[in-house]
Formats: structure tokens, C-alpha cells, sequence
């Protein structure tokens, strides 16, 4: 109730001000580099990243400084990692379904999701945004077999530096409720988990654009979701 007694009464301005970041804010690309391959040695695990910018590694200027390539290099050390990346910047959770959909099926053990900004800028609704968030959990482990999926917990939108306030103070509430919402659905989930790296937030967090992780936010994060697929795997 309060999010949308906010957004019809800041609706005006905020439609302003995102018109206005998306003018100044500087659009970063994604990370280079090859978007699969092997690494590690011990037990086979095939590791899937799929989701948006921040999936794609914008902010790093290479996919090993970026979340695929860091959490590749943690699990290293105990598996053979065979990792793939599906991810675009611009992508929602309905983007990515409707990706997924068209892509060969394929067998991973454990599938990591980064999606949620795209879907909060774009105001998807909660609800909707959950049943979207249970397709895809679902969709992954029918159609590639994953055993675990791991949603990572939208990242802090309050904390933003490129968003202007109210802006900033509006998507971070928007981007709060989101994560209450997800744990709570998916706290006994079979096959999904939420993982929240956002617990601990830095300046060194953000990348140039004040938008999206920087190579030190990736590592974090990477650790973040290895020590949760240890658990899962050992």
C-alpha cells in the first residue's frame, strides 16, 4: 500500500528523473571474454549463470573479473567446472523466460539467477514478478535438469549513486519488498533458494556508472553464492 500511495504521488517526478538517468548515466558494456568453458579439477559440476546486466558482467571489463568467472575460480579448487553464461543486459525475468524457452535443453547441476533491476525500473508487479520467478525455477529444473537454483537477492537500488533522489529512495523500496517477497516464497522451495550477497554493501561496490557491480562487488558476490553451493555439493 504505501509503494503505490508513493508512485502515484512522486509519478510525475519519477518519470522525469529516470528519463533523465537513462540520458546521462554512461552505458557500460558487458564483460569480454568466452561465455563457457571448463576450469578446476575434482567432482564434475556443469554451473549455469544465467539473468541480466549484472549476470552479464557489465562493470568488469572481462567475464574473469565478472560474477561467472569469479565463482568459477572459487569452485575450482574442488571441482571441475564446466560453466556456461546466458545473460543480457536489458533482460526481466520475462525476457529471460522467453530466452530460455528457445535454447536446446540442456543438463546443469546448479543454475545461478541475477535478475530483478530491469523488472523493478520497469514496475512489474510483486505478484506477477514472483509467478514469473517460480516459472523460471521451474523451467530450469524441467528443462535442464538443474537440481538447485539460486536467485540472487535483487541488489540494494537505494545505495545506487547514478539514481537521483526521491528516484533512489522509491526503486530501493521497490527493490526491498521484492526480496522479502522472494524469501519468503521460496524459503522452503524444493528446488529454489535465495541467496543474498547484499547483506554487506561498499562504495568500492559500484562500478564508474554508479549502476552496476564493480570486480570487487563480483568476488564478493561470488563468494557469496560458492559457500552456499558447497553446501549443497560437498
Amino acid at each position: 500500500m504505501r509503494l503505490a500511495i508513493t508512485t502515484l504521488a512522486l509519478a510525475p517526478l519519477l518519470v522525469v528523473q529516470g528519463w533523465y538517468v537513462k540520458r546521462v548515466t554512461p552505458r557500460l558494456p558487458e564483460a569480454e571474454g568466452a561465455r563457457q568453458g571448463v576450469t578446476g579439477q575434482g567432482k564434475p559440476l556443469r554451473l549455469l549463470v544465467v539473468g541480466d546486466s549484472a549476470a552479464a558482467g557489465v562493470g568488469a571489463v572481462h567475464q574473469r573479473e565478472a560474477l561467472v568467472g569469479q565463482l568459477a575460480l572459487e569452485l575450482a579448487s574442488q571441482f571441475e567446472v564446466s560453466w556456461q553464461l546466458m545473460a543480457k543486459t536489458g533482460f526481466t525475468t520475462a525476457d529471460l523466460l522467453a530466452h530460455l524457452a528457445q535454447q536446446s535443453s540442456q543438463y546443469f547441476d546448479i543454475a545461478v539467477v541475477s535478475l530483478g533491476v530491469n523488472d523493478v525500473t520497469r514496475r512489474v508487479a510483486t505478484r506477477h514478478w514472483l509467478t514469473q520467478q517460480q516459472e523460471l525455477v521451474e523451467l530450469l529444473a524441467t528443462k535442464f535438469g538443474v537440481q538447485k537454483v539460486l536467485l540472487s537477492g535483487v541488489p540494494p537500488m537505494g545505495q545506487f549513486k547514478a539514481l537521483p533522489q526521491p528516484l533512489r529512495w522509491y526503486v530501493g523500496l521497490y527493490a526491498k519488498q521484492f526480496n522479502q517477497h522472494l524469501k519468503k516464497h521460496f524459503d522452503s522451495h524444493a528446488y529454489g533458494c535465495v541467496v543474498s550477497p547484499n547483506a554487506r554493501f561498499d562504495v568500492e561496490f559500484l562500478a564508474k556508472d554508479g549502476f552496476h557491480p564493480s570486480p570487487v562487488a563480483y568476488q564478493h558476490w561470488a563468494k557469496v553464492v560458492a559457500q552456499k553451493i558447497l553446501t549443497q555439493f560437498d
